[in-house]
């Protein structure tokens, strides 16, 4: 299974977080799974680390190598493809994150139950 992890559920795993679920954390430790990230998670934890709004490893890039994470950039296709959502959600960096999943036929990794209307795949983290 491909998965790609919201922004939370990226941070509870780096932090062994006891908030993350069973369920999503086998799913984010078997290892026939690949495991993505989106650059707008990076994009995302930059900014509210920057405000004091949460703390993050001083290193993700390392964190994610380590963890044997796979980068997913941002393509324009998702750029243009996230302002035509619905507006069921209005955060930016979720509904890239929508739009990812559902482009690259990934399924997400998230507590976040406005993803659902989307129809995209879920783990419930």
């Amino acid at each position: 299974m491909n998965l790609l992890l919201d922004t939370h559920v990226l941070l509870w795993w780096l932090a062994d977080d006891a908030a993350l679920k069973t369920e999503a954390r086998e799913a984010i430790g078997f290892p026939s799974n690949t495991i993505f990230v989106s650059a707008a998670s990076a994009w995302e934890i930059s900014i509210k680390t920057a405000l004091g709004k949460l703390d993050a490893p001083d290193d993700l890039q390392a964190a994610l190598s380590v963890n044997n994470f796979q980068p997913l950039p941002i393509t324009i296709l998702h750029g243009i493809e996230a302002g035509r959502l619905p507006r069921h959600h209005d955060d930016p960096f979720d509904r890239m994150l929508i739009v990812q999943a559902q482009a690259e036929q990934l399924t997400l990794v998230t507590h976040d139950a406005l993803f659902q209307p989307y129809g995209v795949s879920i783990v419930w983290s």
